[in-house]
């Protein structure tokens, strides 16, 4: 195969980011925006000693599976692997995703319950995240293109909630009547480069991330966004003058609105602040954290360790039923919250929150309860990239009774479990498989939450229990 050759061929799978699998003249074709049992015409867009990227061209075939999308940037944006695909099969797909993640990466073979589906397909982000670029045709908001910084102007997003559109049309307002300049990531200049916003039970807070506090006509935007949204909110201002991709500077500025908002989930009230992390579909997250709490299983004599903990919503809910429960989450403001939190729900005599990284942390905290031969449940769900090498070595360690994970990437997923329960180790700075391995945890659990409807994420949740 060469570039820019045009083929014909059928899809045979589907890869881990839902696009499809051709298999052809010896090599191994991805075409995204493709589903398994079609015949398509692909242009070659990229030739490996591994594999060939391509680019649809037309569909010959189509598979009884897809549907007709109605988003207009479909296919240029980053954000929508699988809208083409009907719900149903998609959560199959996820399942499937799932499974082979674990077979491939970790060399375990297990059971993968079905995927528990959201309230809505569409309309169910609660977090929205807006670059704005300075090109050629002037400043524009948008999304990333998928692998590329380029950004795709949009005026509304399906997945998002109802306000999206006011959001993006009144900071359109505000960058026509002052001529702000977009962010340009080439020199690093430009006035406003990012917006944020968070959905609290109907209360936004909207972060405008500028170059300079002074950006002209500050004052106005707040009047332009009052005008166009019929909800409360809250205006930031975070100031990034650093060429990074990094969103957020260190310094914000309460423009207008209360610094926080309040919500409840499962009978726990919470704080969400600007810095605050909070999980992007709500309907989900309920469904997701009560699964946590049933398979957790706490009792009187439970100690909880949270790692990773987030504005301590988890924390507090596993708190209730168990003996204590420990918060480790980095992000300073994340831990006041869930201080805060702890006392508005009167547990804060069974939770103690602690900052900083995990890895340092929570070997302490685990050798502690293993010298008052507490029950220990521990609960992970870190960031995409896993937990660190020194987490996981500490839980080997511990021999703690029960493990549950929660993550939002399953490759990582795979690697840990798979490092925790024994199917894989460390060999001179490398993942390697164990033959014959003698396993330290069974995998009892694994259900895949469908966290992110129409996209190649997925949530999943996973028990390991000690044989």
């Amino acid at each position: 195969m060469e570039k820019n050759e045009e083929k014909v061929g059928v899809v045979v799978g589907l890869g881990s980011n839902g696009e499809g699998i051709i298999k052809q003249d010896g090599m191994v074709v991805f075409v995204p925006y493709t589903l398994v049992g079609e015949k398509v015409r692909y242009k070659v867009l990229k030739v490996t000693s591994k594999c060939v990227y391509g680019k649809v061209l037309e569909i010959l075939t189509p598979a009884e599976m897809r549907v007709r999308v109605n988003c207009p940037v479909f296919g240029k944006c980053g954000g929508c692997q699988l809208q083409h695909v009907k719900y149903m099969n998609q959560l199959k797909i996820k399942e499937e995703t799932v499974e082979t993640c674990f077979k491939k990466v970790a060399n375990l073979n297990v059971k993968v319950k079905s995927t528990v589906k959201g309230d809505n397909q569409f309309r169910y982000r609660n977090k929205l995240q807006l670059p704005v670029a300075y090109t050629s045709k002037g400043t524009v908001i948008g999304f990333y293109a998928e692998n590329s910084h380029r950004v795709v102007p949009i005026d509304d997003c399906l997945i998002n909630a109802h306000w999206t559109a006011d959001v993006i049309s009144a900071f359109k307002q505000y960058i026509e009547e002052f001529d702000i300049k977009g962010y340009d990531e080439q020199t690093g200049t430009g006035e406003l480069r990012e917006i944020t916003v968070k959905d609290v039970k109907g209360n936004l807070i909207i972060t405008a991330v500028v170059l300079n506090e002074n950006i002209r006509g500050r004052a106005r935007m707040f009047e332009i966004l009052k005008d166009h949204l019929k909800y409360k909110f809250s205006l930031y201002l975070n100031v990034n003058s650093d060429n990074t991709n990094v969103i957020y500077g260190d310094k914000f500025i309460l423009i207008h609105g209360a610094p926080e908002y309040s919500g409840d989930m499962l009978g726990v009230r919470y704080k969400i602040g600007v810095q605050s992390f909070m999980q992007v579909n709500n309907s989900v997250c309920s469904k997701l954290y009560s699964a946590v709490r049933d398979v957790v299983d706490a009792d009187e004599n439970t100690v909880v360790i949270d790692a990773y903990s987030g504005a301590g919503l988890l924390t507090a809910l596993l708190a209730k039923n168990a003996k204590r429960a420990m918060g480790i989450e980095i992000v300073p403001e994340a831990v006041k919250c869930a201080n805060e939190l702890a006392r508005q729900n009167n547990l804060q005599h069974k939770i103690s929150n602690y900052l900083g990284k995990c890895e340092d942390i929570l070997p302490d905290i685990i050798n502690k309860e293993k010298e008052y031969n507490s029950k220990i449940c521990l609960v992970l769900d870190p960031p995409r990239k896993g937990c660190d090498i020194k987490v996981i070595n500490s839980i080997i360690k511990s021999n703690i009774d029960k493990i549950v994970y929660v993550s939002c990437k399953p490759s990582t997923l795979a690697r840990d479990v798979g490092l925790i329960v024994g199917s894989l180790e460390v060999v001179n700075g490398e993942i390697k498989r164990v033959e014959n391995p003698n396993y330290r945890y069974e995998v009892s659990l694994v259900r895949p939450f469908d966290m992110f409807a129409n996209t190649k994420h997925v949530e999943t949740l996973v028990c390991l229990t000690k044989i």
